[in-house]
């Protein structure tokens, strides 16, 4: 079943917000996709390019831990 955040999604996704970021990350530390999260293309790709500059500045991990 395909769970849908569009209710709540943020306007912009700051990279140092973790604790939003990790809202749209699965238990293996993957992006959550289009389908699921419920985000038009520009809000993913937003999404995406923040994710990945917290990850590249050690606020979130590549991969799932544990």
């Amino acid at each position: 079943m395909a769970r849908r955040y569009k209710k709540d999604t943020p306007q912009y996704f700051d990279y140092k917000d973790v604790k939003t970021l990790q809202r749209f990350i699965n238990a293996y530390g993957q992006i959550e996709p289009a389908a699921k999260t419920g985000l038009n293309t520009r809000q993913q790709k937003r999404l995406s390019v923040a994710i990945k500059r917290a990850r590249h500045l050690a606020l979130l991990p590549f991969v799932a831990t544990g």
